[in-house]
């Protein structure tokens, strides 16, 4: 996982409500383990037409779309199975944040863990951004900001633990074992 400070990006915009992990990545797409190849099947169904080709229409698809790494997505995102594919599918997609006034709690433990900033702000402002699409954004974890292009500023909240990994560039795994000196230690001098 790659350290994350600052996400500097236009935003997409997907207003959709209760947008469910099986909607960011279908069911018939978690028979692999690894992460690479899945964001080529993010919103699959939305995405892409009954023959295959690319629905110019739908948000990811538009050419003002390259290089966009902020989803502002409906209220409710994530909702419904647990799984770990959908971040995996959004990050692979090239998006390093969702926002939203209401993501799902299992989505967004998973999206945080996985290195994707799933961010919750109040209804005003997920309303301000919802109703301004490509809107260039500043998302400063450190200071736990969203900097707008006018230099207006709002805050959002996230669980210190996640912060710090993230930061850090560190999973859970990877945070215990950096501490693996000291837990050898702790045992030695504990052995029963």
């Amino acid at each position: 996982m790659n350290p994350i400070r600052h996400v500097h990006s236009r935003t997409l915009v997907l207003a959709h409500e209760n947008i469910d992990t099986d909607r960011i990545i279908p069911a018939r797409f978690l028979t692999t383990t690894s992460r690479a190849g899945l964001g080529q099947h993010a919103f699959q169904d939305w995405r892409y037409r009954s023959d295959g080709t690319p629905d110019p229409d739908f948000v990811l698809n538009r050419p003002d779309a390259q290089g966009c790494k902020i989803l502002v997505a409906g209220r409710n995102f994530g909702c419904g199975s647990s799984r770990e594919h959908a971040p995996w599918a959004l990050l692979d997609a090239g998006l390093r944040a969702v926002i939203s006034s209401e993501i799902a709690d299992i989505f967004r433990a998973n999206a945080l863990k996985n290195g994707l900033l799933a961010i919750t702000v109040e209804d005003a402002e997920h309303r301000f951004l919802l109703e301004h699409p490509g809107l260039e954004l500043k998302i400063d974890l450190v200071a736990a900001e969203i900097e707008l292009p006018d230099g207006g500023r709002f805050g959002f909240a996230l669980e210190a633990f996640a912060r710090h990994c993230l930061i850090e560039g560190v999973d859970q795994l990877g945070f215990l074992l950096r501490h693996d000196d000291a837990i050898r230690h702790f045992e030695e001098q504990h052995a029963a």
